[in-house]
């Protein structure tokens, strides 16, 4: 990014008018080099890259600061589940059109929200597109050397834990796009937050660097994200899909027979973390979380071998799930 100066554009007075004013790090120079400067502190640097997309990730109607702080939490929750503090991201927007009544709410929400979680904007890039909206976002965090928490080291005899609660996000898309109705306002506006702002887990952050030996962020369903942290790890996985922890709100569509369970842990947009736990960290985990006021519910253990994570019901039978999670392609 760049700011006016002789010559200056109108991506450079986009930039300088909306987007200089956060960048308040001094590794970002203002704005006005062609990159940024992050302070070397001894630790290890984990990069992560989400991008969200018009029609994709987001709705075209959806408020411009609901999509700001969408684009910067998807890549906080990456760092959270690697254990990471977040030390800042450059970003990167596509638009159609330079609207004041889309970027002022937009670049307010970005900036709120890069210093609630402490991620200050370094750099980027404005451009024009004739397609969708499209706002990519590079985030970088700190871990102490070789602490990075990685996909694949779980181990058998590992319990299997999840944040928060699964499906709200999935169920809130449905209902803007009016497949679910008969809700109560207030249960309607609950789901449909927490698909449009996830609430990533960087407050667990240091807990899980200290007690888990697997995690990653569930952005594309429990049932399909878990999946892949088992083939990376090299093993198995029992899930009792009765202790997936779900909303009040999501239990009574369930229960209402509007949505099912197989739904709910194949639907995307969570942006909660699963992890494994040692057993003999399983206790210190619990009480880290409680600390930090993060929820945090045990769903299942790791088992030895490469099949598959077995989902089972109440009555402990093995469920086939026709859908393990959302996919771009």
């Amino acid at each position: 990014m760049t700011t006016p100066g002789a010559g200056a554009s109108g991506e450079d007075d986009l930039i300088a008018r909306y987007f200089r004013p956060l960048a308040t790090d001094p590794g970002a120079f203002g704005l006005i080099d062609d990159a940024a400067l992050l302070n070397h502190t001894g630790d290890d640097l984990v990069v992560t890259t989400d991008a969200i997309v018009e029609g994709v990730h987001f709705l075209p109607d959806d408020p411009p600061d609901t999509v700001a702080r969408k684009a910067l939490r998807v890549n906080l929750s990456d760092l959270a589940a690697k254990g990471a503090v977040p030390a800042g991201f450059v970003l990167t927007l596509a638009l159609r059109e330079a609207k004041e009544q889309w970027l002022t709410p937009f670049a307010r929400a970005l900036g709120e929200d890069a210093a609630v979680f402490g991620c200050p904007v370094l750099g980027g890039d404005t451009v024009s597109t004739p397609g969708p909206l499209m706002i990519s976002i590079t985030a970088f965090g700190r871990v102490p050397p070789g602490k990075m928490v990685r996909r694949s080291g779980a181990k058998p005899g590992d319990r299997i834990a999840v944040t928060g609660t699964i499906g709200d996000a999935a169920l809130g898309l449905r209902i803007l796009k009016g497949q679910i109705e008969g809700l109560d306002t207030s249960s309607r506006e609950f789901l449909i937050q927490r698909y449009r702002v996830p609430q990533p887990r960087n407050a667990l952050a240091v807990a899980i660097r200290e007690h888990a030996s697997a995690a990653m962020d569930v952005s594309d369903g429990l049932a399909g994200d878990l999946a892949k942290l088992c083939t990376a790890s090299g093993i198995s996985a029992s899930i009792d899909l009765m202790a997936v922890p779900h909303s009040e709100q999501a239990r009574v569509l369930v229960t209402k027979g509007s949505s099912s369970i197989e739904a709910i842990v194949s639907g995307g947009d969570d942006y909660e973390v699963v992890c494994t736990i040692p057993e003999n960290r399983w206790d210190s985990f619990l009480v880290a979380a409680r600390q930090v006021n993060v929820q945090v519910t045990g769903i299942g253990k790791v088992e030895t071998g490469a099949a598959a994570p077995r989902f089972l019901d109440a009555a402990g039978k093995s469920v086939t799930l026709k859908r393990l999670s959302y996919s771009h392609f």
